[in-house]
Order: structure tokens, then sequence, then C-alpha cells
């Protein structure tokens, strides 16, 4: 292997490495965010309040376009991946209703 193609692959790897750790916060953080919107989802069917909060979202989505375009980070992925998340707390909030 050439030295040029050893250092490829020395940066490859280094790469792959940060992307593991990076999946591993996501996940982690993924789960702890979800741990309080459960905890919401309770409190809002204890009080009887509605699964979604359409203002909040709204609030919610904007403030995450302004961090990806900080970020450096494609706005439309960002909004993308919050409208997901925003659509599994609201099912998860659904089950706590019913």
């Amino acid at each position: 292997m050439t030295d040029t193609a050893a250092r490829a692959a020395e940066l490859l790897r280094e790469h792959r490495e940060s992307i593991d750790r990076l999946d591993a916060i996501l996940v982690y953080t993924l789960g702890e965010r979800f741990k309080h919107t459960q905890a919401v989802g309770r409190l809002k069917a204890e009080h009887d309040l509605p699964p979604s909060d359409p203002a909040r979202e709204a609030e919610q989505i904007a403030r995450l376009e302004d961090l990806a375009h900080a970020a450096d980070l494609d706005p439309e992925f960002a909004k993308a991946f919050l409208n997901f998340i925003i659509r599994e707390v609201i099912k998860h909030h659904e089950r706590h209703q019913a």
C-alpha cells in the first residue's frame, strides 16, 4: 500500500470512528428526549390537554431551522427530521390519551 493510500485508509478509519461516536450520541440523545416527551404526554393526558400543540411545533421548527443554518446543516433536512420526531411524539401522546 502506498503512503497516500495508507494515509487515506487512516483518515477513513478516523472519520468512521467519529461517525460511530456521533451515532451513539444521537441515539442516546433521542432516548433522553423521548423520556421527556413521554412525561409531557402523561401530563397532557392527566389534564385532558390535546396531544399536539401546533403553535409550539411551529416555534420548534423555526428554532431548529435557525440552529441548522448556524450548524451549516440543510434546514430542509432539519425540518423534515424534526417533523418526523414530532409525529412520533404525537403518536405517543395519543396513546397516553387512549
